[in-house]
């Protein structure tokens, strides 16, 4: 058997420290890697919780093309996922926070759900999946 998994997926990002403030203050992520590399970029990794399976690497845009995906990496569908274990504790305290939500939650065959953008309109759904067998 192998070990296999998504670790990382690439998110462009405007400004490096604009994301990091947003994801940290807005959604409670942790900072979880910022080291500089060559020619002024870094590798920024972000995750919900430390230990998590999969993180974010932000990557700041340095083209035209990049600068075009900002906010719109899937075509303006969801593009991330952000489950939990608490849709109401998380819901609640994102909308204080003041994260941008697109609709009511509403409860679907796969659990609670909401869409919300992040900073930059990228549209993600807070999940919390139902449990097997409920």
């Amino acid at each position: 058997m192998s070990d296999r998994r998504i670790a990382l997926t690439t998110l462009v990002v405007r400004d490096y420290d604009e994301a990091i403030a947003w994801y940290r203050e807005k959604l409670g992520f942790h900072l979880l890697e910022d080291t500089p590399l060559s020619s002024g970029k870094r590798w920024v990794v972000i995750a919900p919780e430390y230990g998590a399976s999969g993180a974010l690497l932000l990557a700041r845009a340095v083209s035209e093309g990049q600068s075009a995906a900002i906010g719109n990496q899937a075509g303006g569908r969801v593009f991330l996922f952000l489950h939990t274990d608490n849709f109401r504790r998380d819901y609640q305290a994102m909308r204080e926070a003041g994260v941008t939500f697109r609709e009511e939650p509403r409860e679907e065959a796969y659990g609670m759900v909401a869409v919300f953008s992040d900073l930059y309109g990228n549209l993600w759904d807070l999940l919390e999946p139902k449990s097997p067998g409920t």
